[in-house]
């Protein structure tokens, strides 16, 4: 995740601040319960390169053996796979 994940509660508030002042939205709900929706919403959006980060170094677990010994390149081979999966899963990072 590139925004500390500190930093996601205030950003969330301060959106939904802004478009309640600026009357973009009309609340039907507690500003506080959209505010929680907006939260989850952009802890999930921002998290997703994380999840996919951990998923290609469980992918290359098998390839272990090959990379220690200086046969593979690990670096190049997760950017390699990561590339692979975002184009197949139309990711947008």
């Amino acid at each position: 995740m590139r925004i500390p994940k500190g930093l996601v509660s205030p950003l969330s508030r301060e959106i939904v601040e802004a478009l309640c002042k600026k009357k973009f939205i009309e609340l039907r709900t507690s500003q506080e319960e959209l505010t929680e929706a907006v939260y989850e919403l952009m802890l999930d959006e921002l998290m997703v390169e994380d999840k996919l980060n951990k998923e290609v170094r469980e992918l290359l677990k098998k390839y272990d053996m090959e990379i220690e010994k200086g046969h593979l390149d690990y670096r190049k081979l997760f950017d390699l796979t990561k590339q692979k999966i975002v184009k197949e899963r139309n990711i947008i990072l």
